[in-house]
């Protein structure tokens, strides 16, 4: 039996409003993900973030995608080519993790630390632009699909059924509870805004006079509690809310970045670069 993650398009998933109560997620399943077809001709754009072009061996536009100039705005549809990891953080404050390839990346084991952290890809230095333009074009299809399941350590998302579990146990959610929790979850550790939430999961343009919000959220803590996870949701300090970093000792990633690091350089500055990874 081949092992299928199923995706669902965006266009599929649509909310409908229940006499003001609860919007309830509706998904229309059709089949395997598959490459959207459409009547037209596929435009494909990419941002690159930086005052010089992108260098020809990195250019899409020679595979017929539109560049994006740095500082112009920015379509939801396009990706980011980013050849400076130090420019990531301006990406993940963004939101756009998922939309950008990191180039350039030599170590295996930090193209891995790449990818756990959310990013579409990570690639090294050498490679042809055939293979750039078919990875690209792969993740700009992603991008347009909903996951079937989101996972934070013990903790499943499944989109069909509408709830979660916990070592394969149901937590019992209500519509919203996990509408807010699968918000959550596509952006775990990074605090989510309130006026967010409630514009995403609520649908609301405006701050509402009641506390919904917390009165959700305190709903949900105790579900998560009693299933094993409390503290799992946090409180961020502009009065938003995030998935905490999943725990479990040393991150096996850091260790093999800081064992090549040793292998690379002397041992004369190990505390300091020690103290470096430990932070």
């Amino acid at each position: 039996m081949v092992n299928c993650v199923r995706y669902f398009p965006r266009s599929q998933i649509k909310l409908q409003g229940d006499s003001g109560c609860d919007r309830i997620l509706l998904v229309q399943i059709a089949k395997l993900w598959e490459p959207p077809v459409s009547a037209g001709v596929a435009v494909y754009r990419f941002h690159w973030p930086e005052a010089e072009p992108p260098p020809a061996a990195w250019d899409l536009r020679r595979k017929g995608w539109q560049l994006i100039l740095h500082g112009e705005s920015l379509p939801a549809s396009c990706l980011t080519l980013l050849a400076q990891p130090a420019l990531a953080d301006a990406i993940e404050r963004a939101g756009r993790r998922a939309a950008t390839i990191l180039l350039g990346i030599e170590s295996s084991a930090a193209r891995a630390q790449w990818l756990a952290m959310g990013f579409g890809d990570a690639l090294p230095r050498q490679l042809s632009l055939d293979e750039l333009d078919l990875r690209a074009r792969r993740l700009h299809h992603a991008l347009d699909y909903e996951p079937r399941r989101r996972c934070h350590g013990a903790l499943e998302l499944d989109l069909l059924m509408r709830d979660g579990t916990v070592n394969g146990r149901r937590i019992g959610l209500h519509p919203r509870e996990f509408s807010l929790l699968w918000r959550l979850a596509q952006t775990p550790g990074r605090g989510v805004p309130p006026d967010d939430l409630l514009a995403e999961v609520w649908r609301m343009s405006f701050k509402p006079e009641t506390n919904s919000l917390a009165v959700h959220v305190c709903r949900l803590r105790a579900k998560l509690a009693s299933a094993g996870l409390g503290g799992i949701v946090t409180t961020t300090p502009d009065g938003g809310y995030a998935l905490s970093p999943v725990r479990g000792g040393p991150d096996p990633l850091q260790r093999r970045l800081a064992m090549e690091e040793e292998a690379r350089h002397p041992s004369s500055d190990l505390p300091a670069r020690k103290a470096r990874h430990e932070a």
